[in-house]
């Protein structure tokens, strides 16, 4: 792992790292943070490292209290030794009444406030735990993401935001059917694990999405150029890049962008789509 980065150009230098790094190698609560000091310079990063190491040590100082107290040495006590802490002791939660609020999204406010989205809480948590050895991984589930533990044949899903309760079918189910309507079901492919990157991607994302509802593009566009940081092969950015180029009024630079998108899509309908607004654009200029 490289040395941990304390500056903005340190920062941004990192990222562009992480680009070129295996997925595995990505130490995913490091990425976060850094993509959160850029926008608090002068916030010195170390206090959130120094956090995740008190977290990771309580983890497993009431883990072994569990043992202690007759606990068998199974998935559950694990689980229940991380809501204790996490929850119990250092008061994290899911923020309900804000849940748009862009802090929510931002890695040290997260930590100062003890509030945030499913996915921020679950990146301290995976952070944590795999100091430990722990058996945990992101899932991408729709619109809630949640942690799972595989461990001896057992799986378990658990969710920070509603303080790590465990979560059976019928929760998912009913997650599920709220965000993506009554018809929706469950599919084995809800359930598989988030790359170290995917998880980046969607952590920006949801800063993203919540710019360009308040219409704030060109803090989208930088967001965008975020993730380009950290996946350069997503072409799908270079998508995102050209259409807030356009809603910008910089129709040679979204060209720019979207004619990189045509060029790498594999899809034959997104290519098309993105034809027409390049036609649309390219009409701009003359």
């Amino acid at each position: 792992m490289l040395p941990g980065f304390q500056t903005f150009d340190e920062a941004m230098a990192y990222l562009d790292s992480v680009g070129s790094m295996p997925d595995a190698d990505i130490d995913l609560f490091e990425a976060a943070l850094a993509m959160s000091s850029i926008n608090h310079p002068g916030v010195l990063p170390d206090k959130y490292r120094n956090h995740l190491e008190r977290l990771s040590e309580d983890f497993k100082i009431q883990h072994t209290s569990l043992m202690g107290e007759g606990a068998p040495d199974k998935l559950e006590t694990k689980i229940k030794a991380m809501a204790d802490v996490f929850t119990g002791r250092h008061g994290y939660i899911g923020d309900d009444f804000r849940y748009n609020d862009l802090q929510n999204a931002d890695l040290m406010r997260v930590i100062d406030r003890r509030l945030g989205l499913p996915i921020t809480l679950c990146i301290i948590c995976i952070a944590a735990a795999r100091k430990l050895g722990w058996p945990v991984t992101g899932v991408n589930f729709p619109a809630h993401f949640v942690l799972r533990f595989d461990e001896g044949g057992a799986r378990q899903i658990v969710d920070p935001f509603q303080g790590c309760i465990t979560l059976a079918a019928a929760d998912l189910r009913e997650i599920l059917k709220k965000t993506m309507g009554d018809r929706a079901e469950l599919s084995a492919s809800y359930y598989e694990p988030a790359s170290n990157r995917d998880t980046l991607i969607r952590l920006q994302n949801n800063i993203k999405y919540r710019q360009i509802e308040a219409e704030d593009y060109q803090g989208a566009l930088e967001t965008v150029y975020m993730m380009k940081r950290i996946a350069p092969d997503e072409y799908r950015l270079d998508w995102d890049a050209g259409v807030l180029m356009a809603r910008l009024e910089r129709p040679a630079m979204a060209i720019e962008a979207l004619e990189r998108y045509v060029s790498k899509v594999p899809s034959v309908k997104d290519k098309h789509d993105a034809a027409l607004l390049l036609q649309e654009l390219k009409s701009r200029l003359n």
